[in-house]
């Protein structure tokens, strides 16, 4: 069987040593499309040194990221990556991730979920430094064709949203290059860069990376939600339901309860397509 589910959840976990500093940090903010205006103070807190703090989901890129990819190398599972789909991202946050840092990063298959025709892959990522834990970051995988293993169908997690009306709608435009920036803090999936691959893929063009959504509604929220201060998220969670393509606008709209952000990401120029889905940010 392409999954052994009992030789995937027994394997050792994967260790390995990471580090970054503030050039990591202002090259994924740029990324994420900050920087507009440029010399605007609430933006210079995400591209100047001298006053940089860290958008928690960072963690997804610090160490060039891409754990992911290396976790679907792990014992037991053999599977072929073009049927591979990033289903979900979360990150729990134990403490403000620091400008510059090194640490300890552990993975390892955390689940494996029977849908029948797929599996669900649950990569989990602990990173602590010398003073203890900074984040826990899962990434549900949506591996096409490999279901049927017999194992446990899973949760299915799914977050209705209010009736009324979302107390906050901010659009954000995507840059034509903003997938080519992007990837330089560690995803060089030609498929966010090089039409010909995303003809291939079934695109008509490349699209944008499904973290980079991720990121800059978490810039959105922080910015707006919870005044500009990284220090409140405590976590943040969404599944990826839909693809967006740079030069497009997204619409990011938001409904606050007691401690947490529910959100809504979807396509303007595409009659509001689905982006991201069961979009919740925690915060203090």
């Amino acid at each position: 069987m392409p999954i052994d589910a009992a030789k995937a959840l027994a394997a050792d976990p994967r260790l390995g040593d990471i580090g970054w500093d503030h050039k990591d940090i202002q090259l994924y903010h740029l990324g994420l499309g900050a920087g507009r205006p440029a010399t605007d103070p609430d933006e210079l807190r995400y591209t100047l040194e001298s006053k940089l703090h860290v958008l928690p989901s960072f963690a997804t890129v610090a160490g060039a990221g891409m754990a992911m990819m290396g976790g679907l190398a792990a014992p037991g599972i053999d599977i072929n990556l073009a049927h591979v789909l990033h289903g979900g991202q979360s990150i729990e946050l134990h403490r403000p991730i620091p400008v510059k840092g090194r640490a300890t990063s552990t993975a390892r298959v955390a689940a494996l979920h029977d849908k029948g025709k797929a599996a669900v892959v649950v990569l989990r990522t602990e990173v602590a430094d010398a003073d203890g834990p900074l984040w826990t970051s899962d990434a549900q995988i949506f591996v096409r064709g490999e279901g049927g293993f017999g194992g446990e169908r899973g949760p299915s997690v799914r977050e209705e949203l209010p009736e009324r009306a979302p107390d906050r709608v901010e659009e954000r435009h995507i840059r034509e290059d903003q997938a080519l920036l992007y990837r330089l803090s560690g995803d060089w999936n030609p498929l966010h860069a090089d039409p010909e691959f995303a003809k291939t893929a079934g695109f008509d063009q490349p699209i944008l990376h499904g973290l980079c959504s991720y990121g800059m509604t978490l810039k959105a929220v922080v910015d707006t939600a919870l005044g500009g201060d990284v220090s409140r998220v405590r976590a943040y969670r969404t599944r990826f339901a839909g693809i967006v393509f740079p030069g497009e606008t997204l619409r990011i709209r938001m409904w606050q309860e007691s401690g947490r952000v529910l959100v809504s990401v979807t396509a303007v120029e595409r009659d509001d397509a689905p982006v991201l889905a069961d979009t919740v940010v925690e915060h203090a």
